[in-house]
């Protein structure tokens, strides 16, 4: 068709071009320490079978001081998919191994009562060297008040009963030295 013959004539356009795809997020971009700071901890207890890591730091609490001596939890292994009926491990000292075997019963009944729900059900037992354990409860020596008296009321509002213990812990201890500390 020509122009003559009143037909219009066909303009061509550039063919759409495509998006630019988009940036992808960067997972090493710059994070808060207090972003990191959580998962630290609770990365490596789980990476060693433990969901919760206040059955370590509570475990004179959870058995008692006599039997917290001999034994220390190792590991929490849950059949795949689960967080419940699992297997804890405790490394028991020497020949407290027995002893140990005759209050399985009642050290699952206390595991659960502390989880809240049926999170262990059988023990095994693996005999070895316990650490000092730092999270047992550091008494004051005799003679020395366990809150000194600047401290008054102020620690007995705390409701957490780990992290009061721990204070009247520190609190005693700077009380029972004199004068500044000695660096070494």
């Amino acid at each position: 068709m020509s122009k003559r013959d009143g037909a219009t004539p066909t303009i061509r356009r550039p063919a759409p071009r495509a998006k630019p795809p988009a940036e992808p997020v960067r997972s090493n971009r710059a994070r808060a320490v207090s972003e990191l700071l959580p998962a630290i901890g609770g990365a490596a207890f789980r990476r060693f079978g433990f969901v919760q890591s206040a059955l370590v730091s509570r475990w004179p609490e959870i058995v008692g001081e006599k039997l917290a001596r001999a034994s220390a939890p190792e590991s929490i292994r849950f059949p795949v998919g689960q967080k419940a009926d699992g297997t804890l491990t405790l490394t028991v000292h020497g020949a407290y191994a027995v002893m140990i075997q005759h209050v399985v019963p009642e050290i699952v009944e206390r595991v659960n009562r502390f989880f809240g729900y049926t999170a262990v059900a059988r023990i095994q037992i693996r005999q070895g060297e316990i650490a000092a354990t730092a999270g047992a409860i550091r008494r004051a020596p005799a003679g020395i008040r366990a809150v000194p008296e600047e401290m008054g009321e102020g620690l007995k509002s705390i409701a957490d009963p780990e992290l009061r213990a721990v204070l009247e812990s520190l609190a005693a201890g700077v009380a029972a030295t004199r004068g500044l500390p000695k660096v070494s």
